[in-house]
């Protein structure tokens, strides 16, 4: 099933660009606040409101992601610093754009914008409610700047490809956008579409939300990863207690579930000051497989807590640890079908995520594939 099918199951009129724009003249988007924003044309100076926004950015504008970036949230260095040293890597200039602060905490100066210039300010939809407590767009309004927002990991069916769309038209690449959203869809379907026909049995499945970052257990509802999870032919545990797509669960209800699988999610969380001096979760994402065992070793670790120590899944070696930052990219088909193969082996033995997004990164990305997103606490 394409996600433009998903799309329209779970959200009916999902939201949609403005028609038969010409790019010498103003066009209109509807953000996914369901907000109308005009502007005279492609945008030229850009903040980004949240810096892992850089995964889609890289997507679209390949040949320089930063080519129009005058300013960004510095949580792409603190929550995946191997990723983000990778693209300053490659392009140098990005070192010198200047970090902003967080919305959400109180810590984005709105001087600091205009002295940017920008022409739009994009956020993601989490930060909506901070922007409107601060009356942002109002302020934004009187220095000529625009406020967008777009969705990654809320409501990653509904919002995935309207807001790669919204930034295509953005930035001249509405083409390169709908190739994005095709492949999502193709490499989405050949999960789906053999789940749909086949019907197995689903795994109770437990997400450990960026595990060793803190107490257990942080976990997903049914979006984000607990919708990827359903979507790869799995029940998510989170779905059943959680009412937003993300949040806590307490350790005896996971023991009192008894997943069949646990999957963790981590990062490169390094550069993190709240991960403290021992910190101890699993680092897994691009380049991490040349330290695959320190991480399978974190990962065992993890699994000494009271919540997994005579969990089925331990038992029958159902344990597995991927990129936490598949939650806010237009890259959810890896997960999906990395996870299918987990819950799932006979069905997709043939299926390869690793060449999926390998061929991905040589499609769209201007950085080379490195891998080591995933990874089972059994080597073998």
């Amino acid at each position: 099933m394409s996600i433009r099918k998903l799309a329209l199951a779970a959200l009916a009129g999902t939201v949609i660009l403005m028609p038969g724009v010409s790019w010498a003249d103003p066009f209109t988007v509807t953000d996914v606040a369901g907000r109308q924003v005009s502007f005279d044309g492609p945008v030229d100076r850009v903040i980004l409101g949240e810096g892992r926004l850089l995964y889609t950015l890289a997507a679209l504008e390949t040949e320089n992601p930063f080519a129009h970036v005058v300013g960004w949230r510095n949580d792409l260095m603190t929550t995946d610093f191997t990723g983000y040293s990778t693209y300053v890597a490659a392009f140098p200039e990005a070192a010198d754009i200047p970090f902003l602060g967080n919305l959400t905490d109180g810590t984005l100066q709105t001087e600091t914008v205009v002295d940017l210039n920008p022409d739009v300010l994009i956020l993601t939809i989490g930060s909506q409610k901070a922007a409107e407590e601060v009356k942002l767009e109002q302020m934004l309004e009187q220095v000529g700047v625009k406020l967008v927002y777009v969705d990654f990991r809320e409501h990653i069916i509904e919002n995935t490809e309207p807001s790669l769309k919204l930034l295509g038209q953005l930035f001249d690449k509405s083409d390169r956008a709908q190739e994005i959203i095709d492949f999502w869809d193709a490499q989405t379907a050949r999960v789906t579409d053999v789940l749909d026909r086949e019907k197995p049995e689903k795994p109770l499945v437990f997400m450990y939300r960026a595990a060793g970052l803190g107490d257990c257990c942080g976990t997903f509802g049914n979006d984000n990863y607990g919708k990827m999870v359903e979507l790869a032919g799995g029940t998510n545990l989170g779905s059943e207690f959680l009412p937003g797509y993300t949040g806590t669960i307490n350790p005896e209800q996971v023991i009192a579930s008894n997943p069949d699988v646990i999957v963790v999610t981590g990062s490169d969380w390094s550069k993190l000051e709240s991960a403290g001096p021992n910190p101890s979760f699993v680092n897994v994402g691009p380049g991490a497989a040349q330290s695959a065992e320190g991480s399978r070793a974190a990962l065992a670790k993890l699994m000494e807590q009271p919540a997994f120590t005579d969990a089925k899944a331990v038992k029958d070696n159902q344990v597995y640890a991927i990129w936490h930052q598949f939650y806010a990219s237009p890259y959810q088909f890896v997960p999906i079908q990395v996870m299918a193969k987990w819950f799932h082996p006979d069905l997709f033995a043939d299926l390869d995520p690793e060449a999926t997004f390998k061929e991905f990164h040589d499609k769209f990305l201007p950085v080379p594939y490195q891998p080591g997103y995933w990874l089972a606490l059994n080597a073998e």
